[in-house]
């Protein structure tokens, strides 16, 4: 699984002019996956993701995380984060898993959120045509492959 995360100061999803989704202060997290993910992946990126300290603390460091802060999250499907564009200028999405795999694991990912958040949190609908709005705070952009963990 790859996951784009932005430190937000808010966030919405909206599908045909309905916001589906809303979050004030917290992360907006763009999840993208393979054919190779599973609840292993989810376990991992959720416990670094929550935990992730990229939130200032009372002297302007970033030394809190989402939980800390007691911030929200909002958490997109997006298959192009699966792309190579290794070859050529199109870019390619072979590795993008199909809906049978990426649907459950998009919902397991987004509950396995939920429960480590002890809350509710905002979701896209996946394969919908989705405008997502945001104001990076910072900015602060965080990018996480749980197949390449550096």
């Amino acid at each position: 699984m790859r996951v784009l995360i932005q430190r937000v100061k808010r966030a919405s999803v909206t599908i045909d002019n309905n916001i589906k989704s809303s979050i004030g202060k917290g992360l907006l997290i763009f999840v993208g996956i393979c054919d190779e993910d599973n609840g292993e992946d989810i376990q991992w990126l959720v416990k670094k993701i929550v935990n992730l300290r990229i939130f200032d603390d009372e002297k302007g460091v970033m030394n809190l995380s989402v939980l800390d802060t007691n911030g929200e999250i909002l958490a997109v499907s997006q298959f192009t984060l699966m792309a190579s564009t290794k070859k050529g200028n199109r870019p390619s999405y072979i590795k993008a898993a199909a809906p049978d795999i990426s649907v459950p694991l998009y919902e397991a990912f987004c509950s396995e959120l939920a429960k480590a958040m002890d809350k509710e949190i905002g979701t896209g609908v996946f394969g919908a045509d989705m405008k997502v709005e945001l104001i990076n705070d910072g900015p602060v952009t965080i990018f996480i492959d749980s197949k390449n963990k550096e």
